[in-house]
């Protein structure tokens, strides 16, 4: 590839933001400079052997590997990106990593003179340090490197820095992150409109050399299909279902006003009692008149995941049992009060983390 070509060739990379629409990564991914489009564009997801690697009793204690269903849900998100990026003309580039995908990515960049690299945020420890590497290596060659905050409402560092600039929360609060949702919804204040403008088509896809260029694999392929699943899922991956469910649910008014949390029925199967959007949550909707409030409203849910990511950012080991203050009662007593349970139930179920030690103590 030519050095003049370089500079506006660029990589997007999709992690957990599987979606073409409302994609601030992708958006600045495809310009150059102001308002020129980028000469190529690399849509970039890499296969990470840290969760794909089968484990039949996944997630089971110290194992970070993921279940079949989870994997399944993956790929099909995957398969569904690729033929809306391929409505653009363009279609997703799947790597694989052969142990760190921050190494592949960084061999990417270098092999295909990337110029330019995006991706989303994203604040998990784990993600935290792969993306610290994959950047080090960016700003060296001498790549720029653009990472807007869209997987949650907010930007969780955002939300700190308000809690050091505020001078009654530093005296109450120690300059942590907010430990309770109210705190945290005064700090937050109203959430940045989601990006709408559409377009019709990505800039050209560049060389890719002798990569090899996956197609989405299934679940066998990935050598899932010795692992026994007692039924397939009713809810399949992908930005195009998630789209659907959300136009569904958000038609009845009359739902979305008078949703409150606590009044769902965990039993009604057949047609849950509320969106099913947790596993697909990308966007958010703009509430109606006489609603409930949060936090038991639809709105509220949003504003719950956001505080939850806000807390995780903010406290250390929070991905871990080892050196958690707030393990220390389970362990100990091997019991926790129904609002920790709560809190707990909420950590496995929203789409943020899985953390099976915690899960079965509860249990038992």
């Amino acid at each position: 590839m030519e050095a003049a070509t370089a500079a506006t060739a660029a990589m997007m990379w999709f992690r957990k933001g599987l979606r073409v629409h409302d994609n601030p990564a992708l958006d600045a991914a495809r310009r150059h400079g102001a308002g020129a489009a980028s000469a190529r564009l690399y849509p970039v997801f890499v296969l990470d052997p840290r969760y794909l690697r089968p484990d039949a009793v996944a997630a089971s204690p110290g194992s970070a590997r993921a279940g079949v269903a989870r994997i399944r849900f993956l790929l099909e998100s995957l398969s569904d990106l690729d033929a809306r990026l391929r409505r653009l003309g363009s279609r997703l580039l799947l790597l694989r990593a052969r142990d760190d995908v921050a190494d592949a990515v960084c061999a990417a960049l270098k092999d295909w003179n990337i110029g330019k690299l995006c991706f989303e945020s994203d604040t998990e420890p784990y993600a935290l340090a792969r993306d610290k590497k994959v950047t080090d290596f960016a700003l060296a060659s001498g790549i720029e490197v653009l990472t807007p905050v869209s997987h949650t409402l907010f930007d969780p560092e955002e939300i700190i820095k308000k809690v050091f600039e505020t001078r009654m929360l530093i005296i109450q609060n120690g300059g942590r992150p907010p430990l309770t949702y109210q705190s945290f919804v005064s700090i937050a204040g109203e959430p940045p409109a989601p990006a709408m403008e559409e377009y019709s088509e990505l800039p050209p896809l560049g060389d890719t050399g002798e990569y090899e260029l996956l197609p989405v694999p299934t679940v066998e392929e990935l050598g899932y299909g010795d692992i026994s699943q007692e039924e397939i899922p009713p809810f399949h991956g992908g930005e195009t279902e998630a789209l659907r469910r959300m136009k569904e649910s958000l038609q009845n008014k009359e739902w979305v006003a008078k949703f409150e949390k606590p009044k769902g029925d965990p039993s009604a199967f057949v047609k849950p009692s509320t969106t099913v959007l947790s596993p697909y949550l990308k966007d958010v909707h703009r509430s109606v008149r006489n609603h409930t409030k949060p936090p038991v409203s639809l709105t509220g849910q949003l504003l719950w995941r956001d505080f939850f990511y806000t807390v995780s950012y903010g406290t250390p080991n929070f991905d871990r049992m080892k050196g958690n203050k707030i393990c220390k009662q389970l362990r100990n007593w091997g019991w926790m009060h129904h609002l920790a349970r709560h809190s707990v139930a909420c950590f496995l179920t929203r789409g943020d983390m899985v953390c099976p030690v915690i899960c079965k103590a509860c249990i038992e």
